[in-house]
């Protein structure tokens, strides 16, 4: 009786495992361009579309991966059937300018904010001096009129 206990659960275990393998045409639409469009094949109604959704729901009758299906998409109809790039070489970029250029953002505006902070540290401060309030006569008339104005 314990024997097919332990031979229903590896089996439970492993059913998971096979269903993550299987290659889906939803999961490959959404990673892969139509070469006449250029948009998703998941977007796409064009003719080449369609023989493309035959194409790859022909491997996955097969039993093909998705990496498998992938590349041979690829080979059919180049690297530009990719929705991303390839992450070496020259393609490696469209990854890295946004990271570096959100960097350099967030340091130039890091450094424009403690700049703009000190300016207003105090009389001298950033090359301007500070305003002086009034003084002698227009002082008493300032105290004056705020005093005829007190509630």
């Amino acid at each position: 009786m314990r024997v097919w206990l332990v031979i229903f659960a590896v089996l439970a275990l492993a059913a998971p495992a096979a269903a993550e393998q299987r290659a889906s045409l939803t999961e490959i639409e959404k990673q892969v361009m139509c070469p006449v469009c250029g948009t998703l094949l998941q977007l796409a109604e064009s003719p080449q579309a369609q023989r493309e959704r035959v194409f790859i729901n022909r491997m996955i009758d097969e039993g093909r991966s998705e990496a498998q299906i992938k590349d041979a998409l690829v080979a059919e109809y180049g690297e530009e059937v990719l929705a991303l790039p390839p992450d070496d070489g020259f393609s490696l970029s469209a990854y890295l300018v946004p990271i570096v250029a959100l960097l350099l953002a967030a340091a130039a505006l890091a450094v424009g904010v403690w700049r703009w902070r000190r300016a207003g540290d105090g009389p001298g401060a950033g090359g301007a001096p500070r305003a002086a309030g009034p003084s002698g006569e227009d002082a008493e008339r300032l105290e004056a009129d705020l005093a005829r104005y007190d509630l």
